[in-house]
């Protein structure tokens, strides 16, 4: 991999702003999906493992069972649903730059969940063009599926 360029994730052909992983968590222990204090500390922990900087934070409880929250870092964005009657939960990591890695994020969320299972697809958002300084319009491309 090449050396990244400011805030920029760098592949060989490639620069991309950020990457963005839409992760599923099957099978998960459904006492801590349906505790707003325990989604909201899993979060906000899982935001500074990948070395985010947390900016804002917000959650809510839904009755009669379910959390979503987000939690808003300097790089992007980490959300959650959670499904406690399914033990599932669908999470969103978004890290702009080479700093934070939303894979650290995901792997800590999946063991906090107790996940029996999980997912997650990576989209590689914002394909820049360094020659005139735009962003292409097909900006974005998935380049994982785990």
């Amino acid at each position: 991999m090449t050396p990244p360029i400011g805030n920029i994730t760098q592949t060989p052909k490639q620069q991309y702003l950020g990457r963005h992983i839409l992760a599923e968590f099957f099978e998960c222990d459904p006492n801590v999906l349906n505790n707003p204090e325990l989604v909201e500390k899993y979060m906000l922990e899982a935001a500074l493992e990948c070395g985010a900087t947390v900016v804002n934070k917000c959650f809510h409880l839904f009755m009669p069972h379910g959390v979503s929250g987000v939690v808003i870092i300097s790089e992007s964005h980490l959300a959650i649903h959670t499904w406690p009657e399914y033990g599932y939960a669908a999470v969103d990591l978004f890290t702009c730059g080479e700093q934070c890695d939303p894979k650290v994020s995901y792997e800590f969320l999946k063991k906090k969940f107790n996940s029996k299972d999980a997912k997650y697809s990576q989209l590689n958002r914002g394909l820049m063009d360094f020659s005139s300084h735009n962003i292409k319009h097909n900006s974005f491309s998935v380049s994982e599926t785990f």
